[in-house]
C-alpha cells in the first residue's frame, strides 16, 4: 500500500472516531432547527452587495439550555466577546480572559474527543504525551496572538479568526463557527443570505451537519463560508489541530469522508499557529442523522 494512501486511511479513521465520540454534538430537528431557504447568488469580487435569498434567519431554534449546561459550550461562549473584530487593532488580553482561555482548554481536554485526538497525535509523534505540554501546544496553535496586519500590533489569533470572525477593510474574514453565527444572528449582527451548493449536491439538507453559507456580518458580505453545524467546540478544535500538525506547509487541504459527508478540510498556517481553518461540504447523501 502506498504511504500516502495509508496516511489517508489513518486520517479517515481517526476523524470518524472523533465524529462517533462527539456525544456533545447537538441533534438537528430536536436541539436546533435551521431553515435553508434559497440558494445564494454570485457576489463579484470586491463587491459588498449580495442579493438576499433568505427572508428569515438560518436558525429557527436552538436549545440554549444545552449551550449553557454543556461545559465546553459555556466556556466557549465566554470567549466570544474577548476580541476586537477589526484587524490592525491590537488585542488587549486581560487576566480574566487568559483564565477563560485556560478554562476552555481544560474543559476540552476532559472530553473523549480530545483525549482520543491526543492519543493519535502522540502515536504520530506530533504532540507531547505530557498533558500540560499538550495544553501549551493547543494554546500556541489557537490562542497565541500574532500580527495579521503588517506594521500593526498583535491583532489576531487562530481562535479569533476561525470561531469569532474578523473584518479587514470591506471583507469578512473567518467566522466559521455555528454557535457564533447563531448568537450573532440572534442579536441581528448577521444576515443569512442563503446556502451555497458545491459539487454534485445542489440542494443541502436541513439535517446536514456541514454547510456552505453566504451572509453579511457587521454590514460586510461573506460570499461563501464553510461551517460545521451542531458539532461541539471540542470536535472542531480536535479536527483542525490534527490537520494543522500534519504538515508544515502554508496550506494543508485534505479530502475525507466523515460519516456521510465528503469534505475538504482546509487549514492555513500562520507560523506556529492557525491562520484559518474551515470545512467545505463537497457532497452528502441526505441521510437523516
Amino acid at each position: 500500500m502506498a504511504r500516502s494512501q495509508q496516511a489517508s486511511q489513518e486520517l479517515t479513521q481517526v476523524l470518524n472516531d472523533l465524529w462517533r465520540l462527539d456525544t456533545n454534538r447537538l441533534k438537528p430537528g430536536r436541539d436546533y432547527i435551521i431553515s435553508l431557504q434559497g440558494k445564494a447568488g454570485y457576489v463579484e469580487q470586491g463587491s459588498n452587495y449580495a442579493r438576499d435569498r433568505a427572508r428569515h434567519p438560518l436558525f429557527t431554534y436552538v436549545d440554549e439550555d444545552k449551550l449553557r449546561s454543556i461545559e465546553t459550550y459555556s466556556h466557549f461562549i465566554n470567549l466570544l466577546d474577548n476580541y476586537e473584530a477589526s484587524t490592525g487593532v491590537s488585542e488587549t488580553v486581560t487576566s480574566e480572559e487568559l483564565q477563560e482561555n485556560q478554562l476552555f482548554l481544560s474543559a476540552v481536554m476532559e472530553t473523549e474527543v480530545m483525549k482520543h485526538a491526543h492519543q493519535y497525535l502522540i502515536r504520530k509523534r506530533m504532540s507531547p504525551a505530557n498533558p500540560d505540554q499538550f495544553r501549551n501546544q493547543l494554546y500556541n496553535i489557537w490562542f497565541r496572538l500574532y500580527h495579521r496586519e503588517r506594521g500593526g500590533g498583535e491583532d489576531s489569533s487562530g481562535f479569533e479568526h476561525v470561531f469569532v470572525g474578523e473584518t479587514k477593510g470591506h471583507e469578512v474574514m473567518g467566522l466559521h463557527n455555528w454557535i457564533q453565527f447563531y448568537l450573532q444572528e440572534k442579536h441581528q449582527h448577521v444576515d443569512y443570505k442563503g446556502y451555497k451548493a458545491r459539487g454534485h449536491k445542489e440542494t443541502p439538507d436541513e439535517d446536514d451537519h456541514v454547510l456552505n453559507l453566504q451572509f453579511s456580518w457587521k454590514g460586510l458580505v461573506k460570499p461563501v463560508g464553510g461551517s460545521f453545524i451542531g458539532v461541539s467546540p471540542e470536535f472542531e478544535v480536535a479536527v483542525f489541530t490534527i490537520i494543522f500538525l500534519m504538515s508544515t506547509e502554508k496550506m494543508t487541504s485534505v479530502t475525507v469522508k466523515v460519516d456521510e459527508y465528503m469534505l475538504e478540510l482546509v487549514v492555513y498556517r500562520h507560523g506556529r499557529s492557525i491562520g484559518t481553518s474551515f470545512p467545505k461540504l463537497l457532497s452528502s447523501n441526505n441521510r437523516d442523522l
